[in-house]
């Protein structure tokens, strides 16, 4: 695994795992669908990893870390940003299955208790940005009322999608804005 084509088939199996794991969820990210998508042989996934939770776990780290590297990389209105970083920006315009897919994840993730630490150290990495964000835009907040303002967007966001609001981002952008 340590020669440069095991890591070449490491990181396509990585790659593959996290772009199912996005359009399709924790579901999606089977061996014989990773191995698919990275087009190698099924045995590959359990060389390189040696389980399933390996490669989820695999999976979520990258897809979350290209997220926040998006969002590093991101400009503009500071209440767009802060959406586009929880709700993911395909969720402009409406994006009603991209918030379902983001938060379907994030739920997800709870049911998976190996990816707590990781799910830790990641909220760090994004209240970090969204703190930088705020304070850039004259709107700086301490831990507490970030974490809190983190809350009152997620809760919009789910009850816009309990009462199938065809544009949970709207709903999230109303509450935030009215909390900056």
């Amino acid at each position: 695994m340590g020669t440069p084509k095991g890591e070449r088939r490491r990181h396509e199996l990585i790659t593959a795992a996290a772009a199912l794991l996005r359009s399709g969820g924790f579901d999606a990210v089977r061996h014989r669908a990773v191995a698919e998508k990275a087009g190698l042989p099924l045995a590959s996934t359990t060389y390189y990893f040696e389980s399933l939770d390996e490669l989820v776990l695999a999976a979520v780290e990258r897809t979350s870390r290209d997220e926040l590297a998006e969002g590093r990389e991101l400009r503009g209105d500071a209440a767009e940003l802060v959406l586009d970083l929880l709700l993911g920006p395909e969720s402009r315009g409406g994006g009603l299955d991209a918030v379902l897919l983001r938060y379907e994840r994030l739920v997800g993730a709870g049911r998976r208790p190996y990816l707590a630490p990781l799910m830790r150290e990641l909220r760090g990495e994004l209240d970090a940005l969204l703190a930088d964000i705020l304070t850039r835009a004259g709107h700086p907040h301490d831990e507490v009322a970030l974490r809190d303002l983190v809350s009152l967007v997620d809760g919009a966001v789910i009850s816009a999608l309990i009462e199938a609001d065809p544009d949970p981002r709207a709903a999230a952008r109303e509450v935030l804005l009215r909390h900056l």
